[in-house]
């Protein structure tokens, strides 16, 4: 009888909790391609993490979803927005993909940086003078400078567009400085839960005719103008550059999102489920697993 109640307390499920760290795919960035400044891709909304906050409770023996999201492309096409990121997702816990960069104009008027949570991409500006200005996404949008180089409020005398970085995680994107140059991605935010520090979600950088912006740190992708677009950092979620100076070029793309999650080795083995790409490390009394791409289910026994 003893035997018997033992051995169904062994079988039966238990909760344990894990730490966790979930950064979606970041976005694209815009062109503009009459040598305006293209605005940069957002980063992610910048992580959904344990660390510093509370733990979420799992079963034993039960399937838990993971999708590591994948970064937007950068614009294939002059004068139009980046695509969003995808979201990532641990369980009940999911992080938004990145905003598009935006752009200064378009075939039916500017486009603003698409909404990204804390990481709009940056919206570039109109030349005509008498349209407002044209911000990011929502959440930490990418800032903007009003554009220059009209007199007497009517006749243009240099089109002087102005596009700014996206926003990183916790940081916005920067101002541009000068007509001709472009503001630079907002930082993102570090986290140690892999067992170092490793920071993720920057904005990428707005393009530029002569002074693109710097891809905020996190893996954001620097502006383009004489060459091309830096891409997102892959696993980083980072916002990829906006490409402004009318080259036959993509915006710089989004980088990939990425799930890792942290526990005590005594809570059990965990099994990666197909359709995903993952391994597990030891660290400590801890066991770490890092998942890098795909949609699928884990469980642990």
């Amino acid at each position: 009888m003893i035997g018997n109640i033992v051995a169904g307390l062994i079988n039966s499920p238990s909760v344990f909790t894990t730490d966790y760290l979930v950064v979606a795919g970041g976005g694209g960035g815009g062109i503009d391609g009459a040598g305006g400044i293209g605005g940069g891709g957002g980063g992610a909304d910048g992580y959904r993490t344990s660390i510093g906050g509370s733990v979420l409770s799992v079963a034993k023996n039960t399937n838990v979803t993971v999708t590591v999201g994948a970064g937007g492309n950068g614009s294939s096409s002059s004068n139009n927005r980046g695509s969003s990121g995808s979201n990532s997702v641990f369980s009940t816990i999911s992080s938004t993909g990145g905003g598009g960069g935006g752009t200064p104009r378009a075939p039916s008027g500017e486009q603003n940086g698409a909404a990204g949570g804390s990481g709009g991409g940056a919206g570039g500006q109109n030349p005509d003078p008498y349209t407002g200005d044209v911000s990011g996404g929502a959440g930490n949008a990418g800032s903007y400078s009003p554009v220059e180089g009209y007199a007497g409020g009517n006749a243009i005398v240099s089109l002087a567009f102005r596009g700014a970085g996206g926003g990183g995680s916790s940081v916005v994107g920067g101002n541009s400085s000068a007509p001709s140059n472009s503001g630079n991605g907002g930082n993102g935010t570090a986290n140690s839960i892999s067992g170092s520090s490793v920071t993720y979600a920057g904005g990428g950088g707005g393009g530029g005719i002569s002074a693109p912006g710097t891809g905020g740190t996190g893996g954001g992708g620097a502006g383009g103008g004489v060459s091309a677009p830096g891409n997102g950092t892959a696993n980083t979620g980072g916002g990829g550059g906006g490409e402004g100076n009318g080259l036959t070029t993509n915006g710089g793309n989004g980088g990939s999102g990425i799930v890792i999650l942290k526990y005590l080795t005594a809570d059990g083995t965990i099994t990666i489920g197909g359709g995903l790409t993952g391994s597990t490390a030891t660290d400590g009394l801890y066991k770490v697993t890092t998942i890098t791409a795909g949609t699928g289910n884990v469980s642990w026994a």
